[in-house]
């Protein structure tokens, strides 16, 4: 291609949504993944057996489906085989003593399943989502949008006149309630609570974290609203489809293309230097990397204050994934979980804050919080006729081991050993609720944190969600308390940088946005 106008550096969501919409803009994108395979986190191969196609890592796609970029991109990935395969069950509970909840895409079934459970608790959730409905306009304005910008201010100024200034101020105390008071002061049965509570951990946050009730009020609309969609055929056909769009419109994407540098001169962007030696010119760049990557390999020379403060960054508990091929679909021992896209094995609050916190201390929880995934119940592409597949999460790993909360396995680290005893003890829960699992099991592949790590170099220690999400690390203060000093044309992107992490490209789609409004794109 020829010169390009802008290199983006990774090839995540993010740079992946910031490459679509600046290619759509008619600019010349030169996207660098020092990987063999591009996507980040999306990734879909057959680590199991033969023909059954797993998500490696990300699989659920609603924060891109409700996002802005996913309303300004879709139309167009649509072209490029970009498609979602939903349930109508996004999400339900399943406790160790076999009773289970199903949340539903129908808000008054879920309202009438709630109030027979416990009285008033129905009527609980109805106010708890249409609140986030009703506020949708502010609130995901704050969560997804630029925050520095006059837009938001202006929305800011506007809310202020709207509720008054002691009106503002309580919204905002209210949104900084954690899960556990938001729970077990609003909902009476432990069902309820437990359904929702493990969705904290997906935010990167624990029932005990500021904001973390807001945040799983938004998650229950979400799931609600949009439900769990999957993309069909994987996460890996949505990166084919964002690679083949973004060269439909003139740019290109090369992998085993590692950035070694990123070159400056009088405090300006000059383009890349690769590991290989080759150096390519660019005015603008775009690194979709954590603060300690750009610190320590890509600007090596940044301002001592960048470097300090990306020194103390801190990153958050691990992921651990287990995959498996089974001979048939699962028979849940408990009723209404055969079509439900994620299903979480806890017993409620007090079980997922402690297995976090056995987490934080660096120890296997002796109970860890289970998400397992049925994608071959959304998706019958991913696996030969009558078999299926199950993605399990685990999102409460240590990063760095240094022993075991039960004091049944002995650690080295993550190595092969202390991973597979882990796997065990997660599947021997899994296999109480699952009719003759033993029988039905193929093959089962699990990555440990370091293995995530390893795959790709953003997940510091297993963490998928691209550092520490609280307060501290948060809005505003993402990645630091005071901006970043960066070379001019230097646009930092990804999970470490607001909105933070997931799958809604929100970084990219503000950076790609945000270049366009400059006259850069």
């Amino acid at each position: 291609m020829q010169s390009p106008d802008h290199i983006i550096i990774g090839s995540g969501i993010n740079a992946l949504v910031a490459g679509a919409l600046l290619s759509l803009k008619g600019k010349r994108v030169l996207m660098l993944e020092r990987s063999d395979v591009a996507g980040g986190c999306l990734r879909t191969e057959e680590i199991t057996l033969p023909g059954f196609h797993h998500d490696v890592m990300a699989a659920t796609w609603v924060l891109f489906m409700t996002s802005p970029a996913g309303a300004a991109l879709s139309p167009h990935l649509a072209k490029h085989g970009f498609d979602y395969c939903h349930t109508v069950h996004p999400t339900a509970v399943l406790r160790p003593d076999g009773s289970s909840l199903v949340l539903t895409t129908d808000r008054a079934k879920n309202v009438a399943t709630f109030d027979a459970l416990a009285t008033g608790d129905g009527t609980q959730h109805a106010a708890d989502v249409g609140g986030i409905e009703a506020d949708a306009p502010f609130l995901f304005s704050l969560l997804g949008g630029d925050l520095w910008s006059w837009p938001t201010l202006k929305l800011l100024i506007g809310q202020a006149r709207k509720r008054g200034p002691r009106g503002l101020a309580a919204w905002f105390g209210t949104a900084l309630t954690p899960a556990r008071g938001w729970l077990e002061s609003g909902y009476q049965s432990p069902l309820v609570q437990a359904l929702f509570a493990p969705w904290v951990l997906h935010c990167g946050l624990t029932p005990e974290s500021t904001y973390s009730g807001k945040m799983g009020q938004v998650v229950a609309f979400a799931l609600e609203a949009a439900g769990a969609p999957v993309v069909k055929g994987g996460s890996g056909q949505a990166v084919k489809a964002f690679c083949a769009l973004i060269e439909a419109n003139g740019g290109a994407l090369r992998t085993n293309a590692d950035v070694a540098e990123i070159l400056t001169a009088n405090d300006r962007t000059t383009g890349v230097r690769l590991a290989t030696g080759e150096t390519i010119a660019c005015a603008s760049v775009l690194a979709s990397v954590t603060p300690s990557q750009l610190t320590t390999r890509l600007l090596p020379n940044a301002v001592p204050a960048t470097q300090a403060a990306a020194k103390s960054f801190r990153h958050g508990r691990g992921n651990f994934q287990l995959h498996y091929a089974l001979d048939r679909p699962p028979e849940w021992l408990a009723k209404g979980l055969d079509d439900v896209a994620l299903i979480h094995l806890t017993d409620g609050i007090d079980a997922v804050s402690k297995s976090a916190n056995e987490a934080e201390r660096g120890l296997l929880p002796a109970t860890p919080t289970i998400c397992v995934g049925q994608p071959h119940r959304l998706d019958p592409t991913r696996c030969p006729d009558g078999k299926a597949i199950l993605w399990l999460q685990i999102p409460d790993a240590p990063r760095h081991v240094k022993g075991d909360a039960a004091g049944e396995i002995a650690t080295n680290g993550w190595d092969e050993a202390t991973r597979e005893a882990f796997a065990d003890r997660i599947e021997a829960i899994l296999s109480r609720h699952i009719k003759d699992f033993a029988a039905i099991k193929l093959a089962r592949t699990a990555h440990s944190p370091a293995d995530l790590n390893a795959l790709n170099i953003n997940l510091v220690g297993g963490d998928p969600y691209g550092g520490l999400c609280s307060i501290d690390q948060f809005f505003l203060f993402r990645p630091f308390a005071a901006a970043p000093d960066l070379p001019k044309g230097l646009t930092l992107i990804g999970a470490s940088t607001h909105p933070g992490p997931g799958l809604g490209g929100g970084s990219g789609f503000i950076a790609a946005n945000r270049l366009a409004k400059r006259g850069r794109a």
